[in-house]
């Protein structure tokens, strides 16, 4: 299944509001792309995903995209996307696996998920790194439902 699509389509529908995530992290090359994929691939019905770099590598890792295959998630259609092209957009929420501190000028609350860059690791690497980004991502997606059935009472 592609989990390539519009970061910005409307996310105001009926009462229920999706909420718009950048998941952020060095060169947009595995981690974030990774995030993104899953919560396209999971979260659909309360998240409206985008993921970016600080400094864009020059295409998705090879193995991140592998591993993700491995989890029927294609990430082939994706490309890097610098920071730069999304601050100004309207997020509710940034996810900043870079692990650095950055001073972003977002004004969107900023969540640190530690995780180890794969980038330049052997490909279980990124199968490791893989999975601990489905767990962590499959936790915000229950957070926001429950938040979502909380509206609703």
């Amino acid at each position: 299944m592609s989990t390539q699509a519009q970061p910005y389509a409307a996310t105001r529908g009926g009462s229920q509001a999706r909420k718009r995530v950048l998941f952020l992290c060095l060169g947009n090359a595995c981690r974030s792309q990774m995030a993104e994929g899953f919560a396209r691939a999971y979260g659909e019905d309360v998240i409206v995903p985008a993921s970016a770099g600080l400094t864009p590598a020059m295409t998705v890792a090879a193995d991140t995209v592998r591993a993700m295959e491995e989890k029927d998630i294609d990430l082939r259609s994706h490309f890097p996307k610098s920071w730069l092209h999304l601050h100004r957009a309207p997020f509710d929420l940034v996810v900043n696996l870079s692990g650095f501190e950055v001073p972003l000028q977002i004004t969107a609350p900023v969540r640190v998920w530690k995780v180890a860059d794969p980038f330049r690791a052997p490909y279980e690497e990124h199968c490791r790194v893989r999975d601990q980004i489905e767990n962590l991502v499959m936790g915000l997606i229950l957070e926001f439902r429950r938040e979502q059935k909380r509206q609703r009472v």
